[in-house]
């Protein structure tokens, strides 16, 4: 699904949430800490690279962003070469749940808007858990219901309806952009989802509210 819309994904990402997403991410990278080309980070489900690259700019440390869409790969090795950020930033096609990497590996491990896709969540986590350091943090960006009845039933509109003929104008495929608010739906969002943290083995756990409850930003440590 990933491979046939990377082609159009940077744009519709930019466009369906009107610009929002890149202050999304910013608050990934203002959530961690300030680390030094010693530190190595994770960005898992890194699609064509948005947050690696944020990750890269933004501090000193050498990040890997990992994908299962080969598509997506390419397009963000492209921005990285582009950008010059290939010393720093390296991209490889690999399995979350099953992560082909070391035990205590990196300081800090991210996913935006990609945790929702895991086939098996509870064990994308416990991978995570497994190659993050010792009092290292994952920060986690993912979508979720709006709890004011208002604001959901707005929202809900929008995705069930608008997004997904706007994606399927714009990238020529249907089920991408209808599968969106479905996988939104049925994500353990807010509370739920800081269970699962816990139950992978994390600590710390907690969230905050992004755009009236449209997005999480989920944190915990090692």
């Amino acid at each position: 699904m990933f491979d046939k819309i990377a082609w159009r994904y940077d744009f519709l990402n930019h466009f369906l949430s009107w610009g929002i997403d890149k202050r999304w991410r910013k608050k990934v990278v203002n959530s961690l800490d300030s680390y030094t080309s010693d530190d190595l980070l994770l960005d898992v489900a890194t699609g064509t690279g948005d947050l690696a690259i944020a990750l890269t700019r933004k501090t000193q440390a050498s990040v890997v962003g990992v994908d299962l869409s080969q598509q997506m790969l390419d397009k963000g090795k492209e921005k990285v070469l582009r950008m010059m950020l290939e010393k720093r930033l390296e991209l490889n096609k690999m399995d979350v749940e099953s992560l082909q990497l070391a035990d205590n590996t990196f300081s800090a491990v991210t996913v935006a808007f990609g945790v929702r896709n895991f086939g098996n969540l509870q064990l994308g986590l416990k991978e995570m858990y497994r190659v993050l350091k010792p009092g290292g943090k994952v920060a986690i960006l993912e979508f979720s219901m709006p709890r004011n009845p208002i604001v959901r039933s707005l929202y809900g509109f929008y995705a069930k309806h608008i997004l997904p003929s706007l994606g399927r104008l714009f990238s020529r495929e249907a089920f991408a952009y209808s599968y969106l608010p479905d996988s939104i739906n049925a994500f353990p969002a807010y509370e739920a989802f800081t269970e699962e943290l816990e139950e992978a083995g994390f600590s710390n756990c907690c969230y905050r509210s992004l755009t009236f409850g449209v997005a999480c930003l989920y944190t915990a440590s090692k």
